[in-house]
């Protein structure tokens, strides 16, 4: 029988992929209606998401040094931890960039990107939901799946945003600025597909 109020590690997975979609969220909306006085008060509200899922992640690692049977294998545990977390900072980068930069007006292609993004963490959110099913895995692979289709569609964007900044741009400081900001749009998706990627192998060893 369960230990009552145990803590649940699929639950607090949970919890951690929604800091990385409610920091998506605020980086939609800066995007969206942007203006570049409130990039400022934007990435602060992130940095304190960020932090807070790094406290709920730092937590999962102190129950789980005293864990004496955890659900999962304890390195896939910290694996999927620290995957999820990368998403978040990846959210997180991705503002800081547009900040250091000084960016004044946002590209299309950009909010194309946080289309992709937006969906990459309601997939991911709706995966980790279907976690603690891991021994049964036909949804949860249907996610992963997803996951990887919207990655490749993000790697598809990012060669078309460059080239689009090359042909439309002339001045070099802006293409400076939009070519690290797209790579940090594309890592967004990338460390989605890590979180995929690192389920895929949970299910592998266990069924």
């Amino acid at each position: 029988m369960a230990r009552k109020n145990a803590y649940n590690y699929f639950d607090e997975f949970v919890k951690l992929v929604g800091y990385s979609c409610d920091g998506a969220e605020i980086l939609n909306r800066t995007l969206r209606d942007f203006n570049p006085e409130t990039v400022a008060e934007s990435m602060n509200a992130l940095h304190d998401i960020e932090h807070s899922a790094d406290d709920t992640k730092h937590h999962m690692m102190k129950v789980l040094t005293h864990e004496f049977l955890p659900p999962i294998e304890r390195e896939d545990i910290t694996e999927l931890a620290e995957r999820i977390d990368d998403v978040t900072d990846a959210v997180e980068d991705v503002i800081v960039k547009i900040y250091t930069f000084n960016i004044q007006a946002i590209r299309p292609d950009a909010l194309e990107f946080m289309d992709i993004i937006m969906n990459c963490c309601s997939t991911m959110k709706k995966a980790m939901q279907e976690f603690h099913n891991f021994k049964k895995p036909a949804l949860l692979m249907e996610y992963i799946i997803e996951l990887n289709r919207l990655e490749g569609e993000g790697d598809q964007l990012y060669t078309k945003a460059m080239r689009n900044l090359h042909v439309t741009s002339k001045d070099p400081l802006e293409i400076i600025a939009w070519s690290k900001t797209f790579d940090y749009l594309e890592n967004c998706c990338d460390a989605c597909e890590d979180v995929a990627n690192t389920l895929e192998s949970v299910i592998m060893k266990n069924t």
